[in-house]
């Protein structure tokens, strides 16, 4: 395959300052889960997307003092020699490939707690900190001179590091975005008060920043164009153009973290162009941006507009590194595409390396050895059965195939996709569909793999196939009884003709109102089948056993969101509750602390608790000695789209493999 010809500006080299990219493809500085403490993850995943392509790799947010620590969410850092070492692997392995190595300096301000440092933050004034019930430390004239020489030390480490692109940070709400912001300071003196003074730190190190670096590596800069309320759009403006001379990129974005990093249920692809498409002609200098861009036609516009000369991503560089490679070749229909679920991104803030819905094989390129496009040719071509074609029994079938082991997929039902299709249909989570309709795509393309829909199995159907080595990936039911987080035991009078499950509400049955629906799984699919029945017009009331609605998805930065629009659709939200059952025409939920019981009004309940694994073919055939069987996915342990593919993937990886050899290594320190 060739490129299409109209793709060839994003192929273009862009000169920023004293160095050039090779093309318009920049991997912005993004959360990994992994920083300085797992400095071998970080590397090896970094790599993989400069020989995907990426012409710019960024690291994530870069610590430049002990007193800017916002773990358990791990950063980089470059306090010390240990750290220049660590990230010179990272920046040598991308030059590698032919990609500029980027590294974003990173002061936290009021926002970093310092859990495990232990130290004051330096903010515009002392205020609590992020979730902890201690303050920061305002900033005097021996601070200001004191974070200006850290900032220095860092940027000097970096290059040592070998980075050809430098961050001055000043966005995200963390320390020069603080001083920027009105609303965040109240100073009144030379760094208080107009646009002038509160500009002057930043602008300080910028200076600074530009003299240390000279022509030795380019200054970029990530800025928002609005004040935190989202004001001040014109005092801005000044600002980045005042600056611009000392800037060679400028990265711009907004303030509202829920649009930067929008997920698709409520934000689409290049949600910022309106926000940002002044920048580029106000600056004269390069501009990046991101927008979940998994189009190459919207990179295209946006480049051919002149909103952006260069196309910003972290989603979809982590759905699928190689994209750039895939446009480049002509290979459209291969690209990954980012389905928006943000799940990278809750697990950078749960403390661990991040994971994607879609590509499997991130976060484990160093610990398992993956990588996302080239598989270990299998030691056996004896062929494999795999019972069921969801989430987990798709990515299977294609590793597999990829692998080169002949493959027979039996699916029950006449659509492929099992939860991945029944989920999509709700309202908002149509994007998800990719994970499904990407792997159905591919399997097409490999004629080592037979898909039989239409064609449930028994044990009989099973044994009688032949097959060498037989999985089951039946996925998960949801449970009408009750049992889940909240309640060890089922409730007995949930055996209810009034009882519904997500199972039944995608399968298009509906309750009498007014309903309720009971969120004991706490997070997108109780408050989805919520909106969905309250728009059809019928009264619903939300009770959750958590204090928010939704309370996962605060990882996922969707909660917010959620539960204004619950609010919004007329939804009543009652938290910190559990069932107790139904009481004649009510059902009686209890509260969580004191166990008070409150009746509602009740003609249908959607109970969101747990669900049953479907493993009865699993159990019929476990124990046969002329089988060998494994079961993946939902229907061994139920979970979220992403461990569900995560699971059938690391089947395909590893079933030929000792147990030795399928241990994933681990990063850690060990003493002499």
């Amino acid at each position: 395959m060739t490129m299409d010809p109209r793709f060839a500006i994003l192929f273009e080299p862009v000169k920023i300052g004293p160095v050039t990219a090779p093309n318009r493809f920049y991997q912005v500085p993004h959360c990994t889960g992994m920083g300085y403490s797992y400095p071998q993850t970080l590397v090896a995943m970094r790599e993989i997307k400069a020989e995907g392509g990426w012409g710019v790799v960024n690291t994530e947010y870069c610590s430049i003092h002990p007193s800017s620590d916002e773990m358990p969410a791990h950063s980089c850092s470059l306090w010390d020699e240990g750290d220049v070492k660590n990230l010179a692997a990272m920046s040598e392995k991308v030059h590698k490939h032919g990609a500029l190595a980027g590294v974003e300096l990173w002061y936290g301000g009021q926002r970093a707690a310092n859990h495990h440092s232990r130290l004051p933050g330096l903010a515009p004034g002392s205020m609590p900190a992020t979730a902890a019930p201690w303050q920061s430390q305002k900033m005097d004239a021996a601070d200001f001179k004191t974070y200006r020489q850290w900032h220095a030390a860092a940027v000097r480490r970096a290059l040592q590091a070998g980075f050809d692109i430098v961050y001055v940070y000043a966005a995200h709400t963390y320390l020069l975005a603080q001083f920027l912001d009105p609303r965040v300071n109240r100073r009144d003196d030379a760094h208080g008060g107009l646009l002038e003074n509160r500009s002057r730190l930043y602008r300080e190190v910028i200076a600074e920043t530009r003299e240390i670096l000279a022509d030795k590596a380019a200054l970029a800069t990530r800025v928002e164009v609005t004040d935190e309320d989202e004001t001040g759009a014109e005092d801005r403006a000044e600002l980045l153009k005042q600056i611009a001379p000392d800037i060679d990129l400028f990265d711009v974005t907004v303030p509202d973290y829920s649009r930067e990093m929008g997920p698709s249920r409520f934000i689409k692809e290049g949600a910022l162009e309106a926000d940002i498409t002044h920048v580029r002609k106000l600056t004269g200098k390069p501009v990046v941006s991101v927008g979940r861009f998994t189009s190459p036609e919207t990179m295209l516009a946006q480049v051919k507009r002149g909103v952006l000369d260069l196309i910003g991503a972290a989603r979809p560089s982590i759905a699928d590194p190689f994209l750039p490679n895939k446009i480049r070749e002509g290979r459209l229909d291969d690209i990954r595409e980012c389905i928006g679920c943000n799940i990278c991104y809750a697990n950078d803030g749960l403390g661990v390396p991040i994971r994607c819905t879609q590509n499997p094989s991130m976060g484990e390129e160093w610990r398992r050895g993956w990588h996302p496009e080239r598989m270990r040719p299998a030691r056996t071509k004896d062929s494999i059965l795999i019972v069921g074609a969801g989430p987990a029994g798709l990515d299977a079938a294609l590793t597999l195939g990829r692998r080169g082991v002949p493959v027979v997929q039996a699916e029950a039902s006449r659509e492929l996709g099992g939860r991945v299709t029944r989920e999509t249909r709700l309202p908002s989570l149509g994007e998800w569909v990719r994970v499904r309709d990407w792997r159905v795509h591919q399997i097409g393309k490999l004629e080592n793999i037979t898909v039989y829909r239409e064609s449930p199995m028994t044990a009989d159907d099973v044994r009688d196939a032949g097959a060498a080595h037989v999985v089951i990936a039946t996925g998960a039911t949801w449970r009408r009884n009750g049992l889940g987080r909240s309640s060890p035991v089922t409730l007995p009078s949930l055996d209810d003709p009034r009882t519904f499950t997500p199972d039944d509400i995608m399968a298009g049955k509906r309750p009498k109102g007014p309903v309720v629906v009971f969120d004991d799984d706490h997070y997108y699919m109780a408050s989805v089948i919520a909106l969905l029945l309250a728009k059809e017009g019928l009264p619903v009331t939300y009770v959750t056993s958590d204090g928010i609605a939704a309370s996962f998805s605060e990882h996922t930065v969707e909660q917010a969101r959620t539960q204004t629009g619950l609010i919004a659709a007329g939804v009543k939200i009652i938290v910190s509750h559990g069932l107790s059952g139904f009481a004649g025409d009510t059902l009686e939920i209890a509260c969580g602390f004191s166990g008070n019981i409150t009746a509602l009004p009740c003609g249908g309940l959607v109970t969101v608790t747990s669900r049953e694994p479907n493993d009865a073919l699993w159990q019929e055939l476990k124990d046969d000695t002329g089988l060998r069987v494994s079961r993946i996915g939902d229907c061994k342990a139920p979970g979220i789209i992403a461990q569900a593919v995560y699971d059938g993937h690391r089947f395909a990886q590893e079933f030929d493999l000792s147990e030795e050899e399928a241990t994933a290594r681990r990063e850690r320190v060990v003493l002499a």
